[in-house]
């Protein structure tokens, strides 16, 4: 087995219970750790015989331009959806940061981290 890592996905999303970070906006941070078999790919050299970190990547930024109310939700979508798309995938860690989060505080960021094993 061996592990993929997309660090520091950076997008501007919509996402927040406030009405108005679905009209402002903020931004994002997410990081993804997929485990799945290597092996192949490392003997093979083909992209075929591995996970695609372009999908990956794709994925991420497209659920993540669905507006959520909350983190936990964008992220479930997110996982749910690779484990749809690309069945070699045994588990998901996946955590999604809102940077400066307007709480009312000097805070950098809010980071929710879930992970997801195949059933």
């Amino acid at each position: 087995m061996g592990i993929i890592k997309l660090q520091n996905i950076r997008t501007f999303s919509f996402h927040g219970c406030m009405e108005e970070e679905g009209k402002i906006g903020s931004d994002y941070r997410v990081d993804l750790e997929i485990k799945t078999d290597l092996r192949k790919s490392a003997q093979s050299d083909d992209i075929k015989d591995t996970v695609d970190y372009v999908l990956l990547n794709q994925i991420v930024v497209e659920e993540m331009d669905i507006r959520s109310l909350l983190l936990e939700h964008v992220a479930n979508r997110i996982i749910m959806r690779i484990f749809k798309e690309i069945p070699s995938i045994s588990r998901i860690i996946l955590s999604v940061s809102k940077l400066n989060p307007p709480i009312g505080g000097d805070v950098e960021a809010v980071t929710i981290e879930m992970e997801e094993y195949r059933t």
